[in-house]
């Protein structure tokens, strides 16, 4: 059995002032990146009907860990997640999954990789994890379970990925997909409801609902769902689903304490996402916890460690 991973503790930066808060290490917790040989789509969109989905139209941007790096220089951004692929195939993830820990390795710590598996009974999936948290794994994401042909209503599943989660301290990063609004390629990935009862039945387990985790947030008037404290709400792709009052609206539901910033990258530039958030009208100290305080703690990150 491989050790747990240990982390620096985390310092508080909460009520930083405004001079403080221009110093803020500012972290983006959903972008995708793809090894070059994966560039030329042609094979891969023919191996796998999610990835074709996403990336059938030549328009739809593929980047690499460079273009990240410089997208992170010109819009301020420290520190970037980079998750893995919901690959329908095992060796595809195992692919995508060795090139998140090489480009993370090669930062300077700037990328934090979050790897993907089809979650399966037996032991290839748990030592595909592990091989990825000894090189540095911080989560499991972005996971899109209907496109990768397993249920979290399926306890196997469901009870593998909580496990490794609380065993190895790891978050979990879901797509899910709103039981509304319009379509759009990739929408189908979690259905709400099976979510909700996978953050019920795991309450312990960090998790990460991205894109506004389907509209969760405004379920927190029901006082069932404001109950639970392990969900937190990316910001990704809002630009193409809400309108900018879903920032306050949020805040005001759920509290800002809930909320990390995500951009999509490349769907949705880095700077054009953290604009949005500082536009929003939201104070000071909210935003700074969307920004970059909220993420630092769920990632047991410490600011006084450097990047």
């Amino acid at each position: 059995m491989l050790p747990i991973i240990t982390c620096l503790p985390f310092e508080p930066l909460n009520g930083r002032s405004q001079q403080h808060y221009d110093r803020l290490v500012i972290v983006d917790f959903h972008t995708h990146i793809f090894p070059p040989e994966m560039q030329q789509r042609d094979e891969y969109l023919r191996r796998d009907a999610t990835f074709a989905a996403l990336y059938g139209n030549p328009k739809a941007k593929l980047a690499t860990a460079e273009d990240l790096l410089a997208s992170m220089d010109a819009a301020g951004v420290d520190i970037t997640v980079v998750t893995g692929f919901a690959w329908g195939d095992g060796d595809l993830c195992v692919r995508s999954n060795d090139y998140l820990l090489e480009s993370a390795a090669n930062s300077g710590g700037r990328l934090i990789p979050f790897v993907n598996v089809i979650p399966q009974p037996g032991e290839a999936a748990l030592k595909e994890i592990e091989r990825c948290i000894a090189s540095g794994a911080r989560g499991l994401g972005e996971l899109r379970p209907a496109d990768q042909g397993y249920a979290l209503a399926d306890g196997a599943a469901a009870e593998l990925l909580a496990d490794v989660a609380r065993r190895y301290g790891l978050v979990l990063m879901f797509h899910v997909s709103e039981p509304v609004g319009h379509r759009y390629p990739g929408k189908i990935g979690l259905p709400l409801e099976e979510f909700y009862r996978f953050l019920v039945a795991h309450p312990d387990v960090p998790v990460i609902g991205a894109h506004w985790g389907g509209g969760l947030p405004f379920y927190t008037l029901m006082p069932e769902v404001a109950a639970l404290t392990n969900v937190y709400f990316d910001t990704a792709g809002s630009p193409f689903l809400y309108l900018p009052k879903i920032y306050s609206h949020a805040v005001e539901l759920a509290g800002a304490e809930r909320i990390v910033f995500g951009s999509d990258y490349p769907l949705i530039s880095q700077q054009r996402q953290r604009r949005e958030i500082e536009e929003s009208g939201l104070d000071d100290q909210a935003k700074a916890l969307i920004l970059g305080e909220n993420a630092m703690q769920l990632l047991k990150l410490n600011v006084g460690t450097g990047l």
